[in-house]
This record gives structure tokens, sequence and C-alpha cells, in this order.
């Protein structure tokens, strides 16, 4: 019942920090094109880890800095926006997940597997 709760919390976080970040003025944050993959928060919602994954590699580090060093705005805007005993610290982590992901993806795409024979008699 508990991870219930912490799964439908995650998820409003989530939600909730991707609306905050357009209206945060950071250019650090600003240049570069980021979404928040998942958001992991502890059970006594003291701490979340949020997930970011940046579209640019080299601003990683910079973007990051940015979201760090805004984390007191959006802690405070998260708890106005949310009815939560306690608004959870804010840890940032890059996730690469994406870029992983298309990856193997392309490396799946130029794989060149021949047609079974055993298939080509059965279509026919």
């Amino acid at each position: 019942m508990a991870s219930n709760r912490i799964g439908r919390i995650n998820e409003e976080i989530q939600r909730e920090l991707s609306e905050l970040l357009r209206e945060l003025k950071d250019p650090r944050v600003h240049k570069t094109m980021l979404s928040i993959t998942r958001v992991e928060t502890t059970p006594d919602l003291r701490w979340a880890k949020v997930y970011v994954s940046v579209f640019d590699k080299e601003c990683t580090k910079e973007a990051l800095a940015g979201l760090k060093s805004s984390s007191g705005y959006l802690r405070r805007a998260l708890g106005s926006a949310l009815q939560l005993r306690y608004t959870p610290e804010l840890q940032w982590q890059a996730d690469d997940s994406i870029t992983y992901g298309a990856r193997i993806l392309d490396i799946l795409s130029k794989l060149d597997i021949p047609e079974d024979d055993d298939e080509a008699a059965d279509t026919e």
C-alpha cells in the first residue's frame, strides 16, 4: 500500500518539477534541452533523487550545477504545489538511459539477420 503512495508521489513530483523547470531563469538550465526521466523518493519523504536526461552531453555538468543551485527555489515551489507533510530535499542525477536506448536501437537496426527457410516455406 505504501509503495503505491510513493509511486503516486514520485509521479506528482516529476510532473510539478517539469512545469517548474519551464519557469526557471537559470541560463545553465535553459541553454540545453533536458527532461526528467524519473523520480525516486525515500519512504519517509525526506529525499528525492531526480534523474535528468540532457540532450547535449557536453552541457550535462553545467545543467546539473544550475539545477543544484536552484534546488532551494524548486523545493519551495514544490512544497506549495504539493500538499505533503515534508517536502523532499532534491538530489539531481544525470541519466543516460535515453542515449543508451538509442544506441542499442541503432545497433539492432544495423544487424543483418537472414530470414529462415522454414519461415519462408510456411508463408507459401
